[in-house]
């Protein structure tokens, strides 16, 4: 069959499942055909010998900041950084102002990202004391992947800190429920411990390992009483990692995710970047940056996301402990595991399970995640052979920073399509907007 809108011929496709070389065509958004294409021919063809190809990445954590606090992020910046950095999918988070906790604030997140969004996208809901015993419904509602929980302080009312309110948001719905793991008691009695003279390298210490380990004991606990799926976000100290092994060979429903801050920063680094590392759970020393990234070798981790939660430059110039926490991530979660891929860490299809297939499968994303005939035409074409160092030019997110500048990573992302449209090209936007609000296969 000919007149394909898009060919990628001699490319190496990466799958969850192994790598095969093949020309992929896509007709009206979606993957067509892949095998040898022969003499078919289409509107735009690429020559990708040499080439990876990669789903697009599903970042299932992101603060894109809108509405309330657009000076330091927007759905169009935050979006922007995404696909320039090879994210075609983003789960936005609901600590907004205000928070998305109803339909009212859903619907207006929807059409507020419509016309500006650079790639596709849902958000969540978030559990408060006033929308408990309505979760059922609010996370079947269009355009939402399900419910996230704050056991550790947020804003408004998006905290569950107490067992009894934990227990009612998990009896009420289905679907997974991504959860911010720390216990707020244990942090509120440590704020007494700072110094005389604070410095945020005491920010793993005021939120110490014990405060995840009780909240994420706790949590697993109520997931077994309750049924309830539960998915830890950013795991961050090593003594959480026996305690998630065991409540997977238990068979329970616990997923849980890694991000590049806790797998490749560590607490020494609080001298040179300051607040600019510091973000909840914390980075924290290197015997836990070392598990975990172990702990990611040995599978342990469902999937990686970049919990991109930007700040300004003069917010985080404040003094410790006024200077909020939080780092942008989603323009270099996907460039920082390709560089660990291919430098050997572990391997380029371990990289699409976690980054593309699981996140897509574990929220019930409709065609996303895998290539296949049949699936949006979501494609990330790399150099790998290419190598590139970070620039803060190359930043797209408002904030305009990173704690990654200057790192020269292995492996360069050429071209970025969303749904079969160029959507970035060397780093750069291309072409208008035109991500759309995902669907999901719930029932």
């Amino acid at each position: 069959m000919s007149g394909y809108d898009l060919i990628l011929r001699g490319g190496t496709l990466v799958t969850g499942a192994g790598q095969t070389v093949a020309d992929l065509a896509v007709r009206d958004g979606r993957i067509e055909q892949i095998g040898d294409l022969g003499g078919a021919a289409a509107a735009s063809e690429v020559d990708a010998e040499g080439k990876l190809i990669l789903p697009g990445f599903i970042d299932t954590q992101v603060h894109f900041r809108e509405p309330g606090l657009e000076h330091k992020e927007d759905i169009e910046s935050g979006s922007r950084a995404a696909i320039c950095g090879g994210v075609t999918t983003f789960f936005e988070m609901p600590n907004t102002q205000p928070a998305t906790i109803g339909a009212e604030e859903l619907e207006d997140k929807l059409n507020r990202a419509k016309g500006r969004a650079w790639a596709d996208h849902a958000f969540f809901m978030g559990a408060s004391p006033e929308n408990a015993e309505r979760l059922a419904e609010l996370e079947r509602l269009p355009g939402t992947p399900g419910v996230k929980i704050f056991m550790g302080s947020s804003t408004g009312s998006l905290l569950v800190d107490d067992e009894d309110l934990l227990r009612r948001v998990l009896e009420n719905g289905e679907r997974p429920c991504p959860v911010h793991s720390e216990d707020e008691a244990r942090m509120r009695e440590r704020k007494s411990l700072i110094s005389a003279d604070p410095h945020p390298r005491e920010h793993p210490y005021l939120r110490d390992a014990e405060a995840a380990v009780i909240s994420t004991k706790r949590l697993i606990r109520l997931s077994r009483e309750t049924g309830r799926p539960v998915h830890v976000l950013h795991i961050s100290t090593r003594d959480e990692l026996p305690i998630l092994a065991e409540a997977k060979a238990e068979g329970l429903r616990v997923t849980c995710e890694a991000t590049p801050q806790h797998m490749l920063l560590e607490a020494s680094l609080y001298e040179s970047l300051g607040s600019l590392l510091q973000m909840n759970p914390p980075v924290r020393a290197e015997e836990h940056r070392a598990a975990i990234f172990r702990a990611v070798q040995d599978g342990l981790f469902d999937v990686f996301g970049s919990d991109h939660a930007p700040h300004t430059l003069e917010e985080k110039s404040r003094p410790y402990p006024s200077c909020p926490s939080g780092m942008p991530g989603v323009q270099t979660i996907l460039p920082l595991l390709l560089d660990q891929a291919l430098g050997g860490a572990f391997p380029l299809e371990q990289l699409v399970r976690m980054g593309s297939e699981r996140p897509a499968s574990l929220y019930g994303l409709a065609k996303k995640g895998t290539l296949e005939p049949g699936m949006d035409a979501d494609l990330v074409l790399v150099d790998p052979g290419g190598s590139w160092t970070i620039a803060q030019a190359d930043l797209q997110a408002r904030c305009g920073w990173s704690p990654y500048v200057g790192r020269t990573l292995r492996g360069r992302i050429e071209s970025v399509w969303l749904r079969g449209r160029l959507a970035s090209q060397n780093g750069r936007p291309a072409g208008d907007p035109s991500g759309a609000s995902v669907d999901f296969t719930w029932k």
